[in-house]
């Protein structure tokens, strides 16, 4: 994956200590990666990003702490997808926060991130938002799942399976539920990038679904 376009990103976390040092931490480790703003909280991320937008510099993704004073990550992340929906969330998590991941993903995050995550975790997490595809970490994605397992059942059951997607549709589904990139798909499938843009274009329509994230959960909890 190229890396040479520079993305520009807010980190927003009611820890000083934790904001700043993923800011110096990210400059340190790529260049292309231009922190432009950091916040405590949600409801200074929304003023922030409206100072920006009247000057023209809307970030591409935003890092959003899950559980902060004032307005919290999902909230956050609600009011965020709604005004701006052109910016990529990345939700920042611990272990102990599955109800919590799960609602902001279902909120419209494209995806979490341990806040104890190597260098190169966050920046390919990072790229992979900026570039479309989700990042879940793989290191409590089963927990999560589980947890929408349980809160989903009662609808699950009423659910038919997605029979109205070609074989083709529910291969690039399940592997939307790994979380792979089109790359990934493209090289696994032996079709190109474009033609799995075009048959994940096409799951998001016929399943009613708004993004890859939500494609992915659904897979997830379906089972494909």
């Amino acid at each position: 994956m190229e890396q040479h376009t520079d993305v520009h990103i807010i980190v927003v976390d009611d820890q000083r200590l934790v904001r700043e040092g993923f800011k110096k931490l990210l400059e340190l480790t790529d260049p292309h990666i231009l922190v432009d703003a950091v916040c405590a909280h949600g409801a200074e991320a929304l003023q922030t990003l409206a100072n920006m937008e009247a000057q023209r510099q809307i970030p591409d993704i935003a890092l959003l702490d899950i559980q902060m004073p004032v307005m919290d990550g999902i909230a956050a992340t609600q009011h965020i997808t709604e005004r701006w929906p052109q910016i990529k969330i990345i939700l920042l998590t611990t272990f102990d926060a599955d109800d919590l991941i799960l609602a902001g993903l279902r909120a419209g995050a494209a995806g979490y991130l341990l806040k104890d995550s190597a260098p190169d975790d966050l920046v390919a997490a990072i790229y992979a938002v900026y570039h479309g595809e989700t990042s879940l970490q793989p290191a409590i994605a089963a927990k999560v799942v589980r947890r929408a397992l349980q809160n989903s059942a009662p609808a699950r059951a009423e659910t038919t399976a997605p029979n109205e997607l070609t074989e083709r549709e529910k291969d690039i589904l399940r592997w939307l539920g790994k979380g792979a990139s089109n790359r990934e798909m493209s090289e696994t499938l032996f079709i190109t990038e474009g033609t799995v843009k075009n048959h994940v274009s096409n799951i998001l329509a016929k399943l009613g679904l708004r993004d890859r994230t939500q494609a992915a959960l659904y897979a997830r909890e379906h089972g494909i």
